[in-house]
């Protein structure tokens, strides 16, 4: 799912259930972040298309990458936007964030290209590979976020009238 806001399904519904203990900001950048190798290879019309950064290996540095600048970046965006009430960004938000969002890139992944190696350099296989439809798939992850929208507003109006 290169490139497709698809990604973000799971992540609003995480925000939903988990409210400040997870940032949709920090994890939506480690979604950008997993997919800059992919990019790079289609520009330049060689390489491996879902290499390094797509293994649970490269999933945990990216991740670990992410959180360090994603942090910064996610309370350069709170206050931009007037959200400074939310500062700071705890560390272990913007780490279990963005580690929670490079991994599941790949797991997502793992299930609909067949060049994805999610164990390599271990096993050079994709055992998720067609364990469920592309179309269903994209149906999880788009119902994920339409339920997680609605959790979160329904959680947040109940948080406001407290």
């Amino acid at each position: 799912m290169p490139f497709t806001p698809f990604h973000m399904g799971p992540g609003l519904l995480l925000k939903a259930l988990l409210q400040s203990s997870f940032s949709l900001m920090v994890f939506g950048w480690a979604q950008i972040v997993m997919d800059i190798q992919p990019l790079v290879v289609l520009v330049a019309g060689q390489g491996h298309l879902h290499g390094f950064s797509h293994t649970y290996l490269g999933a945990i540095l990216f991740g670990l990458g992410s959180a360090m600048t994603g942090k910064y970046i996610a309370e350069y965006g709170l206050r931009l936007m007037g959200q400074a009430r939310y500062l700071p960004v705890r560390w272990p938000v913007a780490i279990g964030s963005a580690l929670i969002g490079s991994v599941s890139h790949v797991l997502l992944d793992s299930l609909m290209h067949a060049d994805v190696e999610p164990f390599s350099p271990f096993v050079l296989t994709n055992p998720f590979l067609g364990f469920i439809s592309v179309g269903t798939l994209h149906k999880l992850c788009l119902y994920s976020g339409l339920v997680g929208v609605g959790l979160y507003l329904a959680i947040s109006h109940w948080l406001d009238r407290r």
